[in-house]
């Protein structure tokens, strides 16, 4: 078995209208240790619409990997980061400042387009580690305002220190809630303060109502629509690999669970994600 040749689902039929996958992970092994190849994840994606991508760094070696990947790649555009979870590891090892140092060197590059992931995550991490993810939270905040970038925040299970932080920061003109977690009230709170909110393959999940009334609330000109890709199938492919061809079964519950018309809700992602992502980059046809 190859790069090229893991056993994926049939492909859906394809949206009416481009909308962009604004977070997944190409550099991401599949089980069995493949790494899906690029050029054929960006040809399955575009046959079904979804004809932009945002490549999200989650350490050092994956945020150069998304540049680099932008570079190459014109429909591509890259995410710098160290996800939350890096962060107690680096500070331990006295490698936290020197890590994001490269970070903010990276955000320089006319590929990049956001920082991120970011944030705070008590789900894996314990108290012993709050203190190093809120350093390294903060100090990508204050890139994301340098750099002019948008900020992509990873919350789980942290949404009122990742409010917190984010307000005695100052949110950037441009934050993304990636793959949004909360419920309709931690929805307001960011929608409040500015933020567009990221829905994923869970909000088809059976147990996902609260999420789902988060997206109630949400005006049509703040969402957003991602894979997190390998990670967060959708229904009906729960349990196996993501991929950002698979995004029109996240749009197509979206649209039917709001009663907006999938045409006008495509419109108004693709839209809105170039509003969230500083503007449009080529597309991929």
């Amino acid at each position: 078995m190859n790069e090229t040749t893991w056993p994926w689902p049939e492909a859906p039929e394809a949206l009416p209208a481009p909308v962009v996958d604004n977070h997944c992970h190409l550099d991401h092994r599949l089980r069995g240790g493949l790494r899906m190849d690029v050029d054929d994840a960006l040809d399955r994606a575009a046959a079904v619409n979804v004809q932009r991508i945002v490549q999200v760094g989650c350490d050092l070696e994956g945020s150069r990997w998304a540049v680099r990947t932008a570079s190459e790649q014109p429909s591509v555009v890259a995410a710098v980061a160290l996800h939350p979870n890096e962060a107690p590891d680096l500070e331990a090892a006295g490698e936290l400042d020197a890590a994001l140092s490269e970070i903010d060197a990276l955000a320089r590059s006319e590929h990049v387009r956001a920082v991120g992931e970011t944030g705070l995550d008590y789900f894996r991490t314990g108290p012993d580690g709050r203190a190093a993810q809120h350093r390294s939270f903060r100090e990508h905040i204050r890139i994301a305002h340098r750099r002019g970038r948008t900020l992509v925040i990873h919350d789980r299970d942290a949404h009122d220190d990742v409010l917190r932080l984010l307000d005695e920061e100052g949110v950037p003109d441009r934050t993304v809630m990636h793959c949004f977690s909360g419920d309709a009230d931690v929805a307001r709170r960011c929608l409040d303060r500015g933020a567009y909110l990221s829905f994923s393959g869970t909000v088809t999940f059976k147990n996902a109502e609260p999420l789902r009334e988060a997206l109630r609330i949400t005006p049509i000109d703040r969402i957003l629509v991602e894979t997190d890709a390998p990670f967060l199938t959708p229904t009906p492919h729960r349990g196996k690999p993501n991929a950002s061809f698979l995004v029109p079964l996240t749009v197509r519950f979206m649209a039917d669970f709001l009663g907006i018309a999938l045409l006008d809700l495509c419109r108004a992602i693709d839209d809105t994600t170039d509003r969230a992502f500083g503007g449009p980059w080529a597309r991929r046809t």
